[in-house]
């Protein structure tokens, strides 16, 4: 309940306040703007509309939540509340930088002769317009950053701030981070143009202008916060945080996918032009400017976040927590690069039977383009496939632990039943459209080019079947060894159960013997004491019976030094808490007559951090997203 209250009053807080503050940045900009004199009455009615309408919707909200946050420490420590604060600096501090690049870029433009129109971002604006937004921006900024301040020197308990503000620095990372690729591929495409000596007057000079804005502006905000992230490296927290981890993957991963993508292209490209495509060199040099000035720049991402992706991996003690971290990275790069290479064989084939039957290319490329996409699709997808699936399967065959915990692992077990899904159902396809194409024939139906298009599919369907049995066999190899290895391991662990009813050892017997048959399991009557050469390796106690033991047993569980497993046996007045928090609830619970959550409350408010985590890779990939699509524009062909 108090959650759903909470949201409601930082939803409205915070909406409000946006209202507000856009609205007087409209007032403004409509008072020193000469341009909006004409419109001035209904530009005026309707920024003082959202000022009197968000002003007293924003104040009662607001007082509210910082009146409940003072007299409250459940109010006051909430993920919702750290969401919040650190939501609304994002929602002014960003549109501030974007104000100050739209200033900038249009400086350095007019400085160069060129038209402002030609800004990146705020080319119809003026330098009234930015400075405005930027002060109304930075006073909101200010208060809340105040605001911010005094919570940390207050709060009782700082985990769900710490974590909010890791996300809140790893997006603005990620920001200037996007700007200073952005600007780093503007820059090298312009050189690739500038060097084929096309570039006629002032015609593609804004590119390098608004490169330069963009990596003026970037460039500190990456530098300062990724600087500040690994400053709070002497911080354990900070060290495993699985943010930390997933940021490092998606920069990592992302970069090497977008560099292999590039470079496919530019062998294409290559491969094209020495097939004789009909393109002057200087075209040829200007069109393999795309990718390139794509891929350098991801090719540093994936050379230095790769590294601190290592360093990630070798902060956790954990061995086969380690190893399993590392096994997501390159099973992840190995199925890229099956696919690469299944498709490249493909094509291959399909270019090797159409030669033989006698097909006809139409276009100017004839051949050479589906040619040249197979070679550069294999030439990009194998050495990924091998140098990926190789070390893991080699891993993973191993007849030690490392080994074990390779085959048990899920990451292994869902890379290989993926593979197997794709092979089954592709397989299921080819054939169908292969005895289709038979019978079509046999009927009499339109078949085309028979021979080509029946060979065409019988190789894909041979393909497959050929990804299914190498996959099928690794997951049998993995099967069998791991069905040895783990039925010793049951066969070696001794349970000791403690009936105290009779029905108790019962029922754990009978679970037992559907999901642990391997293990030897023991039950004894918890009135007797057990024999002097009774062994285990862990025990199993009934609730009712662990917190109020016989005093024969007493003595032997205490000193009993391996596992224990308490089973609630739904004993009266006997109930387990995951955390102090749980049990204050399930008091409370009671007392008002109501029945006990089973959840742990501190798991229920977590829950909005991880909605915030959802949100941030939302934008994170929203932001490489937009990166691509932007940069994809400089690269002319393709596969």
């Amino acid at each position: 309940m108090k959650t759903i209250r909470r949201l409601y009053f930082y939803a409205v807080s915070i909406i409000s306040i946006e209202v507000v503050m856009w609205g007087i940045i409209s007032l403004l900009r409509s008072m020193f703007n000469a341009q909006q004199v004409v419109d001035s009455a209904s530009t005026l009615a309707q920024a003082l509309s959202l000022i009197l309408v968000g002003v007293p919707i924003f104040l009662v909200h607001w007082l509210w939540a910082q009146r409940v946050s003072a007299s409250d420490e459940e109010e006051k420590t909430s993920s919702l509340r750290a969401i919040f604060l650190y939501g609304i600096l994002l929602g002014t501090l960003i549109p501030v930088v974007q104000n100050t690049l739209a200033l900038i870029d249009r400086i350095f433009l007019t400085a160069s002769n060129l038209y402002t129109t030609r800004a990146i971002v705020g080319s119809t604006q003026t330098w009234s317009d930015n400075l405005i937004a930027i002060a109304i921006n930075l006073l909101i900024a200010a208060y809340f950053w105040s605001v911010l301040k005094d919570e940390w020197r207050t709060l009782p308990e700082t985990e769900n701030y710490a974590e909010i503000r890791r996300l809140s620095r790893f997006i603005w990372m990620l920001y200037g981070l996007l700007m200073v690729i952005y600007g780093a591929q503007q820059a090298l495409d312009y050189a690739f143009t500038l060097s084929t000596g096309t570039v006629l007057g002032m015609i593609g000079r804004e590119t390098i202008v608004n490169a330069i804005a963009l990596l003026v502006i970037g460039s500190p905000i990456w530098f300062f916060s990724w600087r500040i992230l690994q400053d709070g490296l002497d911080d354990s927290s900070e060290r495993e945080s699985y943010l930390r981890l997933g940021i490092l993957y998606l920069l990592s991963l992302g970069g090497v996918i977008i560099v292999l993508t590039a470079g496919g292209t530019l062998l294409y490209m290559t491969l094209m032009f020495a097939f004789g495509d009909g393109k002057l060199f200087t075209d040829f040099v200007q069109d393999i400017g795309g990718p390139i000035s794509i891929g350098v720049p991801f090719a540093v991402v994936w050379a230095y976040y790769g590294k601190w992706l290592s360093e990630q991996f070798a902060f956790d003690a954990n061995g086969a927590r380690r190893a399993g971290k590392q096994r997501l990275y390159s099973y992840i790069l190995s199925l890229l690069g099956l696919g690469a290479t299944f498709f490249a064989v493909q094509s291959l084939l399909s270019v090797v039977i159409d030669l033989m039957t006698g097909a006809e290319y139409l276009g100017s490329g004839g051949f050479a383009s589906p040619l040249a996409s197979a070679l550069a699709f294999l030439v990009v997808g194998l050495p990924l496939w091998l140098l990926t699936w190789r070390p893991m399967q080699a891993q993973a065959l191993l007849e030690n632990d490392e080994g074990d915990h390779a085959r048990r692992s899920i990451i292994r077990k869902t890379y290989l039943y993926l593979v197997l899904f794709v092979a089954v159902i592709g397989g299921m396809i080819s054939a169908g459209g292969l005895i289709f194409t038979l019978i079509n024939a046999v009927l009499g139906g339109s078949t085309g080019d028979f021979a080509s298009s029946a060979l065409n599919t019988l190789q894909t369907l041979v393909l497959f079947v050929v990804l299914m049995l190498y996959h099928l066999s690794a997951l049998r190899k993995d099967g069998a060894a791991k069905a040895d290895v783990l039925a010793e391991k049951q066969a070696s662990f001794r349970v000791l159960v403690f009936d105290h009813d009779g029905k108790f050892g019962e029922d754990v017997k009978a679970v037992f013997a559907k999901r642990a048959p391997k293990l030897q399991l023991t039950v004894l009557n918890a009135s007797e004491k057990p024999a002097k050469d009774v062994k285990a390796d862990a025990i199993i106690l009934p609730a009712s019976l662990a917190v109020d033991l016989p005093r024969n047993l007493e003595a032997w569980i205490k000193s009993f030094g391996g596992n224990r497993f308490i089973v609630n046996d739904e004993a009266a007045g006997v109930f387990w808490m995951s955390d102090f928090g749980h049990a204050a609830d399930s008091a409370k619970a009671m007392a008002e007559g109501e029945d006990i959550r089973p959840q742990s409350p501190k798991r229920m408010t977590s829950v909005w951090t991880y909605v915030a985590y959802v949100f941030a890779a939302l934008f994170a990939c929203q932001m490489l997203f937009t990166l691509t699509m932007l940069g994809i524009s400089a690269v002319t062909g393709g596969f």
